[in-house]
């Protein structure tokens, strides 16, 4: 018998100060089985940090070759956002920088063993493709917190994220990185 995918609902109060945005979020979304706890959580928080009208995960989630993990599109269904998740291949990416006029890309990998594996590769548009490696001890700390309906308050200034979970305070920084080349 297949497993089946796990739906979590995750309430966040969001406060992003880099960007302006003050909101309110209600999130329901599914964890694959194949999909790590690391995965997952960098995801929901792509969600978060990437929020803006239009915002959708994808409907056939990571198992869709189509579509990227989130996605953000206008009233007329054109593309706004295209956004990676983990450690997608260059020819993925080069697909991605050709079907939308922005792409961005949250990783849970070691930045540097993700870079190294885009070296050499031809990618449409390279120096516009936005890449943010997640705070690995972040994700790790969260990850002994998941619980299928979680409450968040997000905080984020100055590319540090500040994250409350049952009355538990974490923090971890999100480093920008650019494509080598």
């Amino acid at each position: 018998m297949a497993l089946t995918a796990t739906v979590y609902t995750v309430d966040v109060s969001l406060s992003h100060m880099d960007r302006g945005v003050y909101e309110q979020l209600s999130i329901k979304a599914a964890r694959h089985p194949s999909e790590s706890a690391e995965y997952f959580l960098t995801r929901l928080l792509a969600y978060c940090l990437e929020y803006r009208e239009g915002i959708a995960f994808s409907k056939g989630g990571i198992s869709d070759p189509d579509d990227p993990p989130l996605m953000i599109k206008d009233l007329t269904g054109a593309w706004k956002s295209w956004i990676e998740i983990g450690a997608p291949d260059a020819a993925r990416l080069h697909q991605a920088s050709k079907a939308s006029p922005r792409v961005a890309l949250y990783t849970q990998k070691e930045p540097r063993v993700l870079m190294r594996s885009y070296e050499g590769a031809r990618i449409h548009k390279a120096e516009q493709v936005e890449i943010y490696a997640m705070d690995r001890d972040l994700l790790a700390s969260l990850a002994d917190r998941l619980d299928r309906r979680i409450a968040w308050t997000l905080s984020v200034t100055d590319s540090q994220l500040f994250l409350d979970v049952g009355g538990a305070s974490y923090s971890g920084a999100i480093e920008r990185l650019s494509l080598p080349g």
